[in-house]
């Protein structure tokens, strides 16, 4: 076989340029369910509209996810281990201690019978590199010059040795170094055609200091150069990831790969300011790559011997995964060396073979886990085949083994990776979201004393080689919960069907087969009481015999809560069964398992149930996995939920043996549970401070970029510092694409991923259990790829990141400032003076443009359409064909104005879809369980319908708010002292639009008049007189610009139909897709598909004008002027005077 096709083309997992929400359903966007008589039946009229079009965004995406075929990959099964006794039968003739000795291989070869791996792994056949594959990257006079030393006498081979540094060459040397070099071609073949998923060869000599031209350092021939060159050559392959982790730096692979941009090196060495061999200048962080190559070529250099199992993580996490990550690689190759593990005596490193298993597994995050490793150097023989075992046990898809405690990267790593990410951050816009000119704190200066090398590996190798549950993973599952709904409303999001279809898609795809069933039980009344007060208890058992109207009685007394004669029973199962789960996992009956349960739980408070939720499930199976221990079992909390798990931060918040961590959309406090303590500066209290993290997004449509970052720059640095023994995930799935109340975009594969990132804690004892999630494919597809990482399948590919959103940026550098003090892992920060390296001076708001590699690979988009890129991002458009590059990025630059400040700017503007377009805030805004209210309840003289009140003066919804359709002229009669006051007054209501106003309720859409549009911000001088704005003014320049796309082949039709009622009245077209709709005074189909699509400019076909609905604005620019010309000329026959 020549070729493999591009797994990228094979995983077609994207959304469709219509999102399922609507307006009708985007109303759901606040679990915070109506009083009895505060909606009007036009309004319940209003919603049931957009029901039924949330159905048929339910059919669009059942459509998309079908793609998701989790049981036909292109990826092998199976690792491969490729060793051959010829490998053993050189050595120094004229030094029998020489370190690079047969030994080596005996040594691992015996540890890893020993441990019973060999059989486990499949043994590929050994062969030579043939002449051909050696010149991919060797000159021929060079291999012309090795092959005669096959028939040389000892004299001759020391001579020729002396000319090299640091090699000897015995007669059988070439054989042995084309059969290494043969060996990781093997390996690729099986990889590449999925025969393998990984591999392993164990050969010598080793390869990485090897030139084009020239021996060094024990090494023949670049075994990984040639690796890499063949996989271009013969699989066709664009971007190739090679990691070194050997102590010495692989100057070898540098200089051959240099200059190359498909080609990723990174490498992490000992290097002492050049005093550790290689003593090259070129190992410094400062040798970015060179030519078509610069930022291609990473290294970081280690400044003092000692480093430990932190400072290794600490640099994968935060450096190299996220640049791993914005490269895409389609092949992983390790230079696998083991002289950086405790007991070299080359290395003087105290990094455990447990560290390169975690390693190893994060790698197994890229390239849908194409990972080969090949041998290097290590001279301490049981530290080399100790390391091998721990990663040969990775790859066969075994559990990460817990870290020697105490976590803590020292300083001096600290600096090298901070220097590293300073050279590089102008190449890769995943670098640029580290905060700049911060102060690290203080760590421990210096690595940690020295310490016995085989005490170390005995504690280390123990966890390794502990012994596996019989079965993998276990799935918790009881059709009786289903029996809990709403007697009231049948179109409650919080739908029986929600496990249902879980289980049914896990069935479909053969998950189901794989697991080990749990039975679910019922949680005793004394299990509750962990968490609960017995008063609380007490009434909700009583609702068992409740007559319906009771019932709805008691639910009106709670925030959010439908409450039916069921309810008690299964809010009992979900726990109970929630219980076997983690006892299962702690006593060894299952390494981890997934619970589909309902009603969720982390919403409930100790002395109240809230938000859909009864009891709270994960905190009570914290406490229950703790008493089960007999200790205060250290538990990791991480909950994924849209929603912050506003009760289980009240729960444990004083509590330092639980550390929680949520990730969701906050809003500035206007999004569900709408309380402050949801804020990223909430970090717990007393015993408890820095063991609560919130994560908060102050803003919609937040995706993979985003939790991806906030994965690897804070959840797991921290996570890996806390060292859990159990991590619980609060699993829900209303972040994902398509969910009707989360308004976010996060696929299915990156839930796969954050899987799999949990998986290196805790020993792998990690359960997934279900809290929220509203669209049942999204849920049942993200859940079922959590379930096949945890049974081991690959991660699938992400596709290309964008940057993450400026307002999430703003985000995490604030969780950073607020848990630096609490936690050493998260002292990092680009200097201060590398912040005003990236930019040069430019007119205020104006973006340079991007730069491209001379050589840049580009690569389809895989964002979904639905999900826009995001403005204000580091290299702003996207390459002609809106195809992101892979090569390192060019940089916004902003004259006068930080980033901090213009993305705090940001935060409250329109950017896309506006956070208050988004939120949906119910008008009264109950406190949730003791949450100090952050939206205070409108008031009774408030006004006309709609209006709300912010605490602070945030907002009052407009009764008319400028949308295309009708040309208006508005006037805004305002004193100074109004617009400063803090309830602003509501623009007046125009005759006739009562229902656009029950829509926009039902659809959260609202406009703040005190907040600007996003062209405001840079366009602060247009001429207004004050007190009066006309609104047909249009503005010359907006950030959405950038999405129009070029004409369509066949052109406009200004005469043709609505294509969802056949209106040819005051139609307009979506100048993103160029579909046709009609206006808000026909059938409102254009506001429908702005909603749905996140489409925001729009041409009208009536007067030409173009609207844009995230600046609220008509706008008038060059880019417009294309697609105006050809509707005036269809509708004239003429162009349009005055364009240019």
């Amino acid at each position: 076989m020549d070729s493999i096709p591009d797994p990228s083309n094979q995983r077609a997992l994207r959304g469709s340029s219509r999102s399922p929400r609507s307006p009708g359903s985007a109303s759901q966007s606040q679990k915070k369910v109506g009083k009895k008589g505060s909606q009007n039946s036009g309004l319940q009229e209003e919603k049931k509209k957009g029901r039924m079009n949330r159905s048929r965004g339910e059919e669009e995406m059942i459509e998309q996810l079908g793609h998701l075929d989790l049981r036909s990959s292109p990826v092998g099964v199976g690792t491969g281990l490729v060793f051959t006794e010829k490998c053993k039968e050189y050595s120094c003739l004229w030094d029998a201690s020489h370190p690079e000795c047969p030994d080596r291989l005996t040594a691992v070869m015996e540890k890893v019978e020993q441990y019973g791996l060999l059989s486990r792994c499949a043994r590929a056949e050994e062969r030579a590199a043939t002449e051909e594959e050696l010149l991919l990257v060797h000159s021929p006079e060079y291999v012309a010059q090795m092959r005669p030393t096959q028939h040389m006498g000892q004299e001759e081979l020391q001579s020729l040795s002396d000319t090299f540094d640091s090699i000897y060459i015995h007669p059988e040397s070439f054989r042995c170094a084309c059969l290494a070099a043969g060996s990781v071609l093997q390996l690729v073949d099986a990889v590449m055609t999925a025969q393998l998923r990984n591999g392993f060869s164990i050969a010598r000599p080793p390869g990485h200091h090897a030139q084009r031209d020239q021996m060094n350092g024990y090494c023949m021939f670049n075994n990984l150069a040639i690796a890499a060159r063949y996989a271009k050559q013969r699989y066709h392959l664009t971007r190739i990831l090679i990691v070194d982790w050997d102590v010495h730096h692989g100057q070898g692979l540098q200089y051959i790969f240099e200059d190359d941009p498909s080609v990723l090196v990174f490498s992490v060495h000992r290097y002492e300011d050049g005093r550790f061999w290689p003593h090259l200048q070129e190992s410094d962080s400062t040798a970015v790559g060179k030519g078509k190559g610069e930022g291609f070529n990473i290294n970081l250099p280690w400044n003092q011997p000692g480093m430990n199992d932190a400072d290794y993580i600490s640099a994968f996490q935060q450096l190299l995964l996220p640049v791993a990550y914005e490269f895409r690689p389609q092949l992983v190759l390790v230079a696998a060396g083991f002289d950086s593990v405790v007991g070299d005596p080359k290395g003087e490193m105290s990094a455990t073979p447990a560290c390169f298993a975690h390693l190893t597994h994060m790698l197994q995050l890229l390239a849908e886990g194409r990972l080969i490793l090949s041998l290097e150097g290590g001279y301490n023989l049981r530290s080399t085949a100790e390391g091998v075992c721990a990663c040969l046990k990775m790859l066969l898809g075994d559990p990460c083994p817990r870290l020697e405690s105490p976590f803590s990267p020292c300083q001096s790593a600290l600096d090298s990776i901070s220097k590293t990410v300073a050279a590089h951050c102008k190449h890769w816009k995943c670098l640029q979201v580290l905060e700049q000119g911060q102060e690290t704190g203080s760590c421990d200066l210096n690595p940690g004393p020295a310490v016995e090398s085989d005490a170390v590996l005995d504690r280390s190798m123990r966890e390794v080689m502990r012994g596996l549950p019989p079965a993998r993973t276990g799935l918790v599952y009881d059709e009786r919960m289903k029996e809990h709904h709403n007697m009231w409303d049948s179109h409650h999001p919080e739908l029986p069907q929600r496990i249902s279809r879980i289980f049914s898609r896990h069935e479909e795809l053969g998950l189901v087969s794989r697991c080990q069933r749990i039975p679910a039980r019922h949680a005793s009344e004394e299990e509750l009481a962990l968490c609960h007060g017995t008063e609380h208890i007490s009434r909700m058992k009583s609702t068992e015999g409740m007559k319906p109207r009771d019932l709805h009685r008691q639910s009106e007394e709670y925030n959010s809560i439908f409450i039916s004669p069921q309810s008690y029973q299964s809010a009992l199962l979900a726990a109970g069964a929630s219980f076997n789960a983690a006892e299962a996992i702690l006593t060894d009956k299952v390494r981890n398992a997934v619970a589909i349960v309902r009603p969720p739980g982390h919403h409930a408070e100790r002395d109240s149930a809230c938000g859909f939720c009864f009891f709270n499930t994960v905190a009570l199976t914290a406490r229950y996995a703790q008493r089960l221990s007999g200790r205060e079992l250290r538990v990791l909390i991480l909950d994924w939920d849209v929603h912050h798990g506003n009760g289980t931060q009240h729960i444990f918040e004083d509590d330092p043996s639980v550390l929680y961590v949520s990730l969701h959309r906050y809003d500035n406090g206007l999004f569900f549970p709408s309380s402050e303590d949801a804020g990223s500066d909430r970090a717990g209290r007393g015993r408890g401070l820095g063991y609560n993290v919130n994560i908060p997004w102050n803003a919609s449509k937040m995706g993979n970029p985003e939790y991806i970052a906030a994965f690897q720059r804070v959840v797991m640095p921290i996570a890996y510092q806390f060292d859990p023994e159990l991590v619980l995930v609060s699993a829900g799935f209303d972040a994902a694409r398509g969910d009707p109340l989360g308004g976010c975009h996060v696929t299915p594969e990156c839930y796969g991923h954050m899987t799999h990132m949990l998986q290196a804690l805790a020993g792998g004892r990690v359960l997934i259990v279900l809290e929220g999630g509203y669209n049942l494919s999204s849920i049942s597809e993200s859940m079922s790829v959590c379930t096949s990482v945890l049974l081991g399948d690959s991660p699938p590919d992400l596709g290309q990141l964008t940057p993450p959103h400026p307002s999430a940026v703003q985000s995490l550098h604030s969780v950073l400032r607020t848990h630096r003090s609490h936690w050493s892992a998260l002292r990092l920060a680009v200097p201060e003076s590398v912040s005003s390296s990236l930019s040069t001076p430019s007119q205020k708001g104006q973006r340079t443009k991007a730069k491209k590699s001379p050589r840049q690979e580009v690569t389809p988009q895989k964002r979904s359409p639905g999900e826009d890129t995001h403005p204000l991002t580091p290299e702003g458009a996207a390459t002609p064909d809106n195809s992101p590059s892979v090569s390192p990025a060019a940089v916004v630059t902003v004259a006068d104005d930080s980033v901090d400040q213009i993305t705090a700017g940001l935060q409250s503007v329109a950017l896309g879809n506006s956070p208050e377009n988004q939120t949906n805030q119910s008008p009264a805004s109950v406190a949730v369980g003791g949450a100090r209210r952050k939206v205070k309840p409108a008031s009774p003289e408030g006004g006309g319908k709609g209006q709300r009140k912010r605490s602070g003066g945030g907002e009052s919804s407009k009764g008319t708010p400028s949308t295309p359709g009708k040309t208006e002229v508005v006037e805004l009669k305002e004193s100074a002292g109004k617009m400063e006051s803090t309830e602003p007054p509501s623009l007046p209501a125009v005759a006739g639009d009562e229902k656009e106003t029950l829509l926009e309720l039902a659809s959260g859409w609202s406009t703040p008049l005190k907040s600007q549009s996003i062209c405001e911000v840079f366009y602060k001088t247009q001429g207004m007189e004050e007190g009066t704005m006309f609104a047909v003014e249009p503005l010359p320049w907006c950030l959405h610009l950038e999405t129009v796309n070029p004409l369509p082949a066949a052109g406009l039709d200004v005469f043709g139909p609505c294509r969802d009622c056949g209106s040819e009245a005051e139609n307009w077209v979506c100048l993103v897709c160029y579909q046709v709709h009609c206006g808000r005074y026909v059938n409102q189909h254009m506001m429908e598909h702005r909603q749905s699509s996140a489409h925001m400019l729009v041409l009208s076909f009536s007067d030409l004008s173009v609207w844009c609905y995230g600046c609220e604005a008509y706008i008038h620019h060059q880019v417009l002027h294309d697609a105006k010309n050809a509707a005036h000329r269809i509708k004239f026959g003429e162009n349009m005077p005055g364009l240019h």
